[in-house]
């Protein structure tokens, strides 16, 4: 009787190519900062506070549109390159099939395979085209053809995360209040807490992820809320 053991499993990876995580750090961290920088700079430059929630709500709308806007074309543009250059190696395989073998053998060959193997194993790879093609272009371009980034993922995910970003520091106005301190107390949580959910999804220390964020968002208000002050004063 042939028993069958299976191969122990001892970790699982997560998903580090699903392209959702960059545009939604992106997203949420640039709603934050951007609005509350916006928000900061018409406070600082006397406006009430109906013109505070009007000019956040401006800002929030523009942003996320054109975070989404920005993301989808920008990965679009990047699936179609790569897409293009997965037809040339391709079209390549059909017109030089012996040139591409030797090709790969050599890019096995490089890894530290032995001569033999290398060309033992390029050679059974090849023999189905549309594995053929998928390994040349893992090879050759480091690029996985089955997993490539989605940009409805990627805009999807940058819209939302810089709508609720932006929203944060401009509750408070929403809710009547006339001061900074709560808005600015509000974006500070949430860019630490944000900072170091983010720090601790990438494996780094939660407290490095936020002092970072809270660093950025700290010199970008104050620049802003700056620039409000000396135009406040000026006009």
């Amino acid at each position: 009787m042939t028993i069958t053991v299976e191969p122990e499993v001892h970790h699982a990876h997560r998903d580090v190519t699903g392209g959702w995580l960059r545009p939604a750090t992106f997203g949420v961290m640039d709603g934050l900062v951007s609005n509350f920088a916006l928000v900061a700079g018409v406070v600082g430059g006397g406006a009430g506070t109906h013109a505070v929630v009007l000019t956040g709500l401006a800002g929030l709308a523009a942003g996320a549109c054109s975070m989404a806007s920005g993301e989808y074309i920008s990965v679009s543009s990047q699936t179609e390159l790569m897409q293009a250059e997965i037809g040339v190696e391709r079209r390549e395989l059909k017109r030089n099939p012996a040139g591409e073998l030797k090709e790969l053998t050599a890019i096995f060959e490089a890894k530290g395979i032995r001569p033999d193997l290398a060309s033992e194993v390029a050679r059974e790879l090849t023999e189905d085209p549309e594995v053929a093609w998928r390994v040349h272009v893992r090879e050759e371009l480091g690029v996985d053809p089955d997993d490539l980034p989605s940009p409805w993922l990627a805009a999807g995910s940058s819209f939302v995360a810089f709508a609720i970003g932006a929203l944060i520091p401009l509750l408070p106005f929403m809710l009547g209040a006339t001061s900074l301190v709560t808005s600015m107390l509000l974006s500070v949580l949430a860019l630490g807490a944000a900072g170091g959910f983010v720090a601790k999804l990438t494996a780094r220390a939660p407290w490095f992820g936020a002092g970072r964020q809270l660093l950025f968002g700290a010199l970008s208000a104050a620049v802003t809320y700056g620039i409000g002050l000396i135009v406040g004063a000026a006009v």
